[in-house]
Order: structure tokens, then C-alpha cells, then sequence
């Protein structure tokens, strides 16, 4: 008789910029306990649009976060990105197999992209080698992450039978509409949308002046193979995202400049 062939679960970290108590997270955290080792390093408090910040000149807490009674996961008293540094090298006794920063509160696309700290936390898992991707739900009031779980999980399969190259991450969003409105999958481009800062001038108690950062986005594009078009399009776009910011096409224009100081 042959002997049944034992399956060993991957070791996939978990991470988001939301908090470790968010309900995205956990949601996540729910699908994919089904089919992996799960363990969550995330920020002790919300860590939204704090880019690639990494904590180099305070020390990094860690406690151990519980939810339901038993233990959750690690809090860090840091960014997305000091989340995945630390699992990395100091916390996970095996080296992850996959990372996975989510499901986050509102969309990642456009120009904006760059000042997500749940995207980034996939950029710092690419650089580490680790085969990452970012989810984002486009809403804000009452998401039901349900379907977004469900599609990292699909995802999560996919990446781990087939592999994603050296130093490239996934930037996924996932339109805000029942599953049964969704009109496919499609691979995208970043676009170009960006937020129209606008800084509300207000007054605290005390008389003393501060600003409160609120804005909106602006040149969106409808255009179906950009991450904005596809999500309004209520279909999910995955962009395929790497850290080398080099503008190639410039790099012979630039040589032939005359600089002499």
C-alpha cells in the first residue's frame, strides 16, 4: 500500500496599516487560516499612508495582541514596513512563504499608491524576496470584506503554484459591490489620479492654530487598464508593482547633459 502523501500548510505573514484590530485584517486572517499558517505582525495603531517609513531612531515594542480570549498576533509600535522587517528577522521561527497586507479600508491606485503604508508593507516583503501582495476594498462606511477575502485567498494559491519575480509585489483593489456585480479580473497599470490637498484651517481650545489635511481626488481616469478605471468598471485590478524607480527612456537624455559645475 503507498503510503498518503502529508501536505505541509505554507507560512504566510499577515500584515495591514489599518491596526492590528481592524476588521480587514481579521476578515483575512479568517480565509486564510484555511489554507495556510497564518501569523499576523501588524501596527499596534492605524498606520494609513505612512508610505515605506521605517523606525530607526526609537527602539521597536512588540506585545502579543489577543482577540476572543487567545492569542492573535504581534503588535508593533511601528510601521507596515518595521512589521514585516521585524517577522522577517527577528519574530517568525520560519521564514514566510508568501506575505499578504490587508484587506485595507478604501482603494490604493493612482499616483497615491506610493503613500500607502499596506502597499508598501508588500514592496518590503518583495525586497526581502518574499512573494507579497496589497488588497484594498474601495469603500470606507460599512465595507463587507467578504468577497475580498475570498479573492486573497484565491490569489494567495495562484502566487504560491506559480511564483511572482525577484523584487515584484501585487497592488490589488477590489471594487465595493455585492459579488454578483463583479465584472471580472484585469491586470493593470498604476494610474495617474492624484488628491487635490486642501488644508482646513481650525482653532483647538487653547487658541492655537492647527491644520487638518482633507482634499480630493482629481483627473481620475476611466481609461479600463488603469487600477482607478478598472475599480470603477466594478472589476478587480491587480497591478504588478516593483521598488526600482528608474526612469529608463531618460537615463541617455541625461548623460548627454553638460553639467559642469
Amino acid at each position: 500500500m503507498r503510503k498518503s502523501q502529508v501536505t505541509m500548510k505554507p507560512n504566510l505573514l499577515l500584515t495591514n496599516d489599518d491596526g492590528i484590530g481592524a476588521p480587514g485584517l481579521h476578515a483575512l486572517f479568517c480565509e486564510l487560516r484555511e489554507i495556510a499558517n497564518t501569523t499576523i505582525v501588524a501596527p499596534l495603531v492605524e498606520q494609513s499612508a505612512v508610505g515605506h517609513a521605517i523606525t530607526m531612531s526609537d527602539p521597536l515594542r512588540v506585545s502579543n495582541y489577543e482577540r476572543e480570549g487567545g492569542f492573535y498576533g504581534y503588535a508593533v509600535k511601528g510601521t507596515p514596513a518595521d512589521c514585516v522587517k521585524i517577522a522577517y528577522c527577528a519574530i517568525m521561527d520560519q521564514k514566510p512563504d508568501m506575505l499578504v497586507s490587508g484587506i485595507n479600508l478604501g482603494e490604493n491606485t493612482g499616483i497615491n499608491t506610493i503613500y500607502s503604508g499596506t502597499v508598501s508593507a508588500a514592496t518590503e516583503g518583495a525586497m526581502l524576496g518574499i512573494p507579497a501582495f496589497a488588497i484594498s476594498l474601495d469603500i470606507y462606511d460599512n465595507p463587507d470584506f467578504q468577497y475580498a477575502a475570498k479573492f486573497a485567498s484565491a490569489l494567495t494559491r495562484s502566487i504560491l503554484q506559480n511564483g511572482l519575480p525577484r523584487g515584484v509585489c501585487l497592488n490589488v483593489n477590489v471594487p465595493a459591490c455585492h459579488e454578483s456585480e463583479i465584472e471580472g479580473i484585469t491586470v493593470t497599470k498604476q494610474g495617474l489620479s492624484v488628491f487635490q490637498d486642501q488644508f482646513d484651517r481650525r482653532v483647538d481650545p487653547h487658541g492655537r492654530v492647527y491644520y487638518w489635511l482633507t482634499g480630493q481626488k482629481v483627473d481620475i481616469e476611466n481609461d479600463k487598464y488603469t487600477d482607478e478605471g478598472a475599480v470603477r468598471a466594478n472589476k478587480v485590478s491587480i497591478t504588478p508593482i516593483h521598488y526600482d524607480l528608474t526612469h529608463y527612456a531618460f537615463i541617455d537624455t541625461l548623460r548627454k547633459w553638460d553639467i559642469k559645475p
